[in-house]
């Protein structure tokens, strides 16, 4: 696989693991169209290439790992994910199951769809200066791409309830106690120690490794985890109806102008 630079991801290999940076720091990571289709594209890459071990994602720069989708392209009436690519979902990450294990190397905040990005991994290493949370509900939304009901499932009901109803944000130290994420370093030790950890995974068989994956996830060999259908289902039919609503016109409209949000309720 090719990129350039200027690429809004960038594949790499380092041994047996393949490392994919998003690759848009002055966006602070956000995810646009192309971004969907080459970090789509390489981890399906991944889950064929028996060379390919284990899958680290990271975000370029320092200001953070990912932002979320990019509302300036929304705004702009722009596709965040593109046609045909839906149900791989945002980042062409959140909703693509693969056989390899997959660590997020959190290198700074993860809100909203950074934090949908972590819960689709199946470890992650962060950041002693990354926060996380899905603040979607303070601006009419609701988290879509899958944080919903996977946050629900890893923390404890009234845990994820609370950061669920009020949006708000957890540091890296509070998520690690919550055992939502597996390491907590020096932000300059991120790339190094997820690298490291995927390192360690791939030295050990890989069909074993793979099977462990699917067994623990119930994931079929297609990719395919029944005990999130429901989930998906129930955002998908919840989402068209918020996001045409007229609170969640109001909740950008709010912060771009940084005054308090009036909730209409409809």
């Amino acid at each position: 696989m090719t990129d350039t630079p200027e690429s809004p991801a960038l594949i790499e290999r380092r041994g047996h693991v393949m490392l994919i940076t998003m690759n848009r720091p002055e966006a602070r990571n956000a995810v646009n169209a192309e971004m969907c289709i080459v970090v789509g594209d390489a981890l399906a890459e991944a889950d064929k290439d028996p060379d390919v071990r284990a899958v680290v994602l990271t975000g370029a720069g320092d200001k953070a790992f990912c932002a979320g989708a990019d509302l300036k392209a929304i705004t702009r009436g722009e596709a965040v994910i593109p046609p045909g690519r839906e149900q791989w979902g945002l980042a062409g990450y959140v909703g693509h199951a693969i056989s390899k294990p997959t660590i997020a190397a959190v290198n700074g905040p993860a809100l909203g769809g950074g934090t949908e990005l972590v819960l689709a991994s199946d470890l992650a290493v962060s950041a002693d200066t990354a926060i996380f949370g899905l603040p979607e509900v303070t601006r009419g939304l609701i988290a879509g791409a899958g944080g919903a009901f996977r946050l629900a499932a890893k923390l404890p009901q009234v845990v994820a309830m609370e950061l669920l109803l009020t949006g708000e944000p957890i540091t890296a130290a509070q998520a690690l106690e919550l055992h939502l994420i597996n390491r907590v370093v020096p932000a300059g030790d991120v790339l190094a120690t997820a690298l490291a950890l995927a390192e360690k995974i791939a030295a050990n068989a890989p069909l074993a490794v793979a099977a462990s994956k699917r067994i623990a996830l119930a994931q079929s060999e297609s990719g395919d985890r029944p005990n999130e259908t429901i989930g998906w289902d129930m955002t998908s039919a919840a989402l068209p109806a918020i996001a045409y609503s007229e609170d969640a016109k109001e909740g950008p409209r709010a912060f771009a102008e940084k005054r308090p949000p009036v909730w209409q309720g409809r």
